[in-house]
């Protein structure tokens, strides 16, 4: 619920600095040849849980007004508070590519849906100093708008995992896979939204 009242606000309040603005920017649009970066940063910590880092940037171009193409690079780190694995920490490192299709359209409100095929890598630190590798398949279907406050900014929300894919070859131990799909899309669509900004030229 609070991640729903903190989208709603911050939209609000983009919306109303703009309508205040007599400069206000002109209804931002998508062609052959823009190019854009975006991406998001997420932290976590405290006393009672593991400290989580993690940077998701991409890149893309647009084939046209409607549909892109573009790559991606996804970085995380956890430091683990005492744990039955005896874990001590985690970092992992993923590059894949995507293509995305903006379906709808409503002034500075753009809807998109992607599609992203990648490969991630995983290392894992012990307690004793030992470490494994794990080496991975991810794929991705994904919902999501972005809000352009000005002609080359954005705040951008990722709102629904539509299916995501994992394949993981650990460098001790067997293959596993991981297939989520999520069909009830709008029973709480804003539950676990993602966060972040793009830059459009």
């Amino acid at each position: 619920m609070k991640k729903i009242v903190f989208l709603l606000v911050t939209v609000f309040t983009i919306s109303f600095v703009n309508a205040q603005d007599s400069d206000v920017p002109a209804r931002a649009t998508f062609s052959r040849g823009d190019k854009w970066l975006e991406g998001g940063i997420s932290l976590t910590t405290g006393d009672s849980s593991d400290d989580y880092f993690a940077m998701t940037p991409k890149f893309g171009y647009f084939l046209d007004k409607k549909w892109a193409i573009g790559a991606d690079i996804n970085y995380a780190s956890i430091a683990y508070l005492p744990n039955t694995n005896s874990l001590d920490k985690s970092d992992s490192f993923g590059i894949g590519g995507f293509v995305r299709y903006y379906f709808l359209s409503l002034g500075n409100f753009k809807a998109y849906g992607e599609v992203g095929l990648g490969f991630n890598q995983t290392k894992l630190k012990y307690l004793d100093g030992s470490s494994t590798k794990n080496d991975g398949i991810k794929a991705n279907v994904d919902l999501g708008i972005h809000y352009f406050f000005s002609t080359k900014w954005a705040v951008t929300f990722t709102i629904a995992e539509v299916l995501s894919y994992n394949n993981t070859s650990p460098e001790n131990g067997d293959n596993s896979s991981d297939l989520v799909i999520n069909i009830n899309l709008f029973n709480n669509i804003f539950a676990q939204p993602k966060f972040g900004l793009l830059y459009k030229w």
